[in-house]
């Protein structure tokens, strides 16, 4: 039943929609995050979901590619996990739902999670940054492999893998400039405090 529901949601083959979704996901969709959150001149609460929606739907998306790649491998035969792409792209995966859980969790403690705010903030950079990176290393590991099958090092095709990639950077440092500036301010709330987005939360 589930190999079923996979081969139906993923293309035979899988690794081709890897990179589409967690590119989208992980980079330009928790990019998009972490902007919303700093420039939005919007209620703190009004933020926050917006800020939860977004990087909940970054994350299936993320856990979709994953299983995309893990499909592909084990139909072609590959191992898994073998490179460093892979395994800081676990690491992001995991750190990204973590976090999500702990902060959106309605029945978690506000103390606790109003006390580890700025670690959460500082953190959540890190982990993009790391996303951003992973992104890119994924691109050299994909063109090496095409470079390895006999693919042209100056056609068309390493061009886009390279333009991609180049592309992927300069979006992760527009989303680190923006971070990086003044916040408008909140219509209620500092953006440096915490509360809860639930009633349910406490």
């Amino acid at each position: 039943m589930v190999d079923i529901q996979l081969r139906l949601r993923i293309p035979r083959g899988g690794n081709p929609i890897h990179p589409v979704l967690t590119l989208i996901g992980l980079v330009i969709l928790g990019g998009e995050a972490i902007i919303s959150y700093k420039t939005f001149p919007l209620e703190q609460r009004v933020k926050k979901l917006i800020h939860l929606v977004l990087h909940a739907i970054a994350i299936i998306l993320g856990i979709w590619g994953i299983v995309a790649a893990f499909k592909h491998h084990n139909e072609k035969h590959v191992p898994n996990l073998y490179t460093i792409h892979s395994w800081i792209g676990i690491g992001v995966m995991s750190s990204m739902a973590s976090s999500f859980i702990v902060y959106f969790y309605p029945r978690g403690s506000t103390s606790l999670r109003s006390e580890f705010l700025p670690w959460h903030v500082l953190l959540g950079i890190f982990v993009y940054v790391l996303a951003v990176g992973t992104s890119v290393l994924g691109f050299l590991e994909k063109l090496t492999f095409l470079e390895k099958s006999g693919l042209d090092k100056f056609g068309p095709e390493a061009f886009l893998v390279n333009f991609m990639a180049i592309i992927t950077v300069i979006f992760g440092t527009l989303v680190l400039l923006i971070v990086s500036s003044k916040p408008p301010p909140s219509s209620d709330e500092d953006n440096s405090s915490y509360s809860a987005i639930l009633p349910l939360q406490s």
